[in-house]
């Protein structure tokens, strides 16, 4: 886990105070919903689960919250929140457990250090990589384009109506951990960060780009089931080395690599729940996430049968994550 990712942009999120009018992006409200109970007996009541804006997450939610309901009993409650909103809830017990944390060592610090109303509960397996990426058209036809060094010779070609005469670089949800514009400037590129608004914007962007040769340069990540459809070619920046992104004015590093890890609230470690052992046990592959979201995205399941059909066809993984593969 790298220690500088905490340090990157969470734009929309805010600082807002739970407890008073907080919409969550997509749907619930922090401070509307109800807190954990003492589950001190075993039995797991209400289960609060933030789910963050990618699909990737939704995937992971997706499972959890199945195995949750139709395994333990759970009542499970998604609230769909920016990143940093859903560390907010972890005192009142409005959110139980986040299960795709990409780094956010501030938010580590000031609610597992200092609050102490958060525990890292371990990694997911899933290994999470961010930088800039290219369609496969591009990169085959000028293989030069992938070294930074080289971009600026073809910055005109990325030009946009909204990039003000310069390259555009796409990046996604305005809440997603950036670093893109500190870069765009340390190293002297001639690009404009732009929004695309959305994950869903930013791959119909990728996907149109490599179905009409169209000149599309952006943030993307991995795990994403996408790269399947269109395998994206990640372009290589300055090699990422400790401390590189320390301050966030002067990054002109690559992003890290991040061993993705789930948060839970203290109080829901000491509930007595058993949702609490699942989420702690609970632990897979890149390639499993990408096979939900894929269900989700692409084939337009929902995502409760989207995790039916995932947790049918792997019954051993899901036995360990309850704890029951010793029979």
């Amino acid at each position: 886990m790298a220690n500088q990712a905490s340090r990157w942009r969470v734009g929309a999120a805010g600082m807002a105070v739970l407890g008073l009018t907080l919409t969550a992006c997509g749907g619930a409200k922090v401070g509307s919903g109800s807190a954990a109970a003492d589950n001190s007996s075993g039995q797991c009541g209400t289960f609060n689960l933030a789910v963050n804006p990618w699909v990737g997450y939704e995937a992971d939610a997706a499972v959890v919250g199945y195995v949750a309901e139709h395994e333990l009993g759970c009542t499970v409650e998604k609230k769909d929140l920016k990143a940093e909103i859903g560390w907010q809830g972890f005192e009142t017990g409005e959110v139980d457990a986040i299960l795709e944390n990409w780094g956010h060592d501030d938010l580590r610090k000031k609610y597992i250090s200092e609050q102490k109303t958060a525990v890292d509960l371990g990694q997911t397996g899933n290994r999470g990589i961010i930088g800039w990426y290219l369609p496969p058209w591009i990169v085959k036809k000028y293989p030069d384009i992938t070294d930074w060094k080289n971009l600026n010779t073809y910055a005109s070609r990325f030009k946009t109506s909204e990039s003000g005469g310069k390259g555009q670089l796409l990046d996604g949800d305005p809440s997603y951990q950036t670093n893109d514009e500190a870069l765009v400037k340390n190293l002297k590129l001639d690009f404009k960060v732009v929004y695309a608004g959305s994950e869903t914007a930013l791959i119909q962007a990728f996907r149109d780009a490599e179905r009409n040769k169209k000149w599309v340069i952006g943030y993307f990540y991995e795990p994403q089931w996408f790269l399947s459809e269109v395998p994206l070619v990640k372009i290589a920046l300055p090699p990422h080395t400790p401390g590189c992104d320390a301050d966030p004015a002067k990054v002109a590093c690559d992003y890290p690599v991040f061993d993705l890890d789930k948060i839970v609230s203290t109080r829901f470690a000491k509930s007595g729940s058993p949702a609490y052992d699942l989420v702690k046990n609970f632990e897979w592959t890149n390639d499993d996430q990408n096979t939900v979201a894929k269900y989700i995205a692409l084939d337009k399941m929902s995502p409760e049968a989207a995790a039916k059909k995932w947790v049918e066809a792997n019954p051993a993984k899901v036995r360990t994550w309850l704890g029951r593969n010793k029979s």
